[in-house]
Parts: C-alpha cells; sequence; structure tokens
C-alpha cells in the first residue's frame, strides 16, 4: 500500500481542471513524483495558486493514488513566460503528465523541470533547453542510450550513418534510407554543442523518435501551439 509523501513538500502544478462542485483535479510534479490530489473549494484564495510555473508547498494527505491537498501556499516568485517560452512550459508540462509514473520519486527531474522554467523565464534559446530537457526525462526514466557509441559499443564515427533502435540505442548503417543521423551530428549532441551545423535540428528528430514509443501513438497537444501563427 502507497504511503502518503512527507508533508509539506515542494510542488508545482502540470494540470487542472474542475472537479464536482467548487474543486478542482490537480496533477503536481513534486520530488516525490507526479501526484493527483483533489483540491477543495478551488474558487477561493489557495485555487488561485493553482495554475503552472507556481512554485509552491503543498500537503498531501491520504494513503491511496488519488490524493487531498490539505495545505498550499506559495513557496517563491511565479516563473512568468510568454509567447513560445508559455508554449514550451506547456509543453514539459504534458511531457511530465504522459510520461512520469505516479508517486515514483524524481528528485533529479523535479530539479531539472525548476531550473528549465527558471531559464525560460529568462529568455534563453528554446531548443537546447527542450532538447536538453527530453534527455534527461529519457534517461531518468530508464529509456536512455549512448550517444557517442553504437548498440555494439563501438565508437560512433563522424562519417557513418546511425540509426535508432528504440529499444536499444544507435546502429550503424551503410545504406541510405528516411529516418537516418549523422555521425557528426551525434558526437555533437553527445557533447551538447549546439553550434555545430544540423545539431538542433538532429537532437528534435531523435528525441521525437526517442519519445514516440513511450507516448503510445497520442500526439502531443502541446506541439499543436508551436504550429498556430
Amino acid at each position: 500500500m502507497s504511503q502518503s509523501p512527507p508533508a509539506g513538500q515542494p510542488a508545482y502544478v502540470l494540470h487542472s481542471r474542475p472537479y464536482r462542485e467548487n474543486s478542482a483535479l490537480v496533477d503536481f510534479i513534486t520530488p516525490q513524483g507526479r501526484l493527483r490530489a483533489v483540491l477543495r473549494s478551488a474558487k477561493g484564495k489557495t485555487g488561485s495558486l493553482a495554475r503552472p510555473f507556481v512554485p509552491l508547498e503543498v500537503e498531501f494527505r491520504g494513503r491511496g493514488e488519488l490524493k487531498n491537498v490539505g495545505r498550499m501556499e506559495g513557496a517563491g516568485i511565479a516563473v512568468w513566460l510568454e509567447g513560445e517560452a508559455l508554449f514550451s512550459g506547456l509543453y514539459l508540462n504534458e511531457l511530465l503528465i504522459r510520461l512520469l509514473p505516479a508517486e515514483d520519486p524524481h528528485p533529479r527531474i523535479f530539479e531539472h523541470y525548476a531550473a528549465t522554467l527558471a531559464a525560460l523565464a529568462e529568455g534563453r534559446p528554446l531548443e537546447p533547453l527542450l532538447r536538453s530537457f527530453e534527455w534527461r526525462l529519457l534517461d531518468e526514466l530508464g529509456y536512455g542510450f549512448a550517444l557517442d557509441a553504437d548498440i555494439n559499443g563501438d565508437p560512433l564515427v563522424a562519417d557513418g550513418l546511425y540509426r535508432l533502435q528504440v529499444d536499444a540505442g544507435l546502429e550503424r548503417v551503410y545504406l541510405l534510407q528516411p529516418g537516418l543521423f549523422q555521425g557528426v551530428e551525434l558526437l555533437a549532441m553527445a557533447e551538447a554543442d549546439w553550434t555545430a551545423p544540423g545539431a538542433l535540428s538532429a537532437a528534435k528528430r531523435l528525441m521525437r523518435q526517442a519519445l514516440a514509443v513511450h507516448l503510445g501513438g497520442r500526439p502531443l497537444v502541446s506541439r499543436e501551439l508551436f504550429r498556430k501563427p
């Protein structure tokens, strides 16, 4: 039987929706993992805090998978995001809701999420931040793979061609086919060298391939925001 996490832990709201009369059903990310809880009197002062990108301290009550919010207070200055930075923040939230198992502690994911929000608010380039977050999320959940070696353990070569075998890693191939990656691009990713030609666009393709199998074929709604004029 699962136990309630410690009282007064740091948290961010990932998503909130109305739930019965004046309550809300809220998904949180905490160092203890993703938690879902009922927030009573959601239209009151406390309910105004139940929005994304606000650092919180939350006390969760209950032993089942669906908790109750016992206490919720602001724990710092809310991150202000707008435009594509806002879309990026919503994308991170949707990724966490879809991929992070309930009540599975991942304190490093929580720390990286908070740091990424701060970087988005500072106006830092979006693509490196998103690729870094996607990679760390996959790696923390046990879905990562080497970027500097192939599935046989051989070092990647700059002029080689590779394809992703999602359950194994990068496989060297010798015939052109759709969806391949150049060794030089992958080696740049391994060093987080986003100035290298083609590294960012290749990283975006690679992360989409790596994430797709874990998203179960359902597209991410937040990706559509980037396509709107």
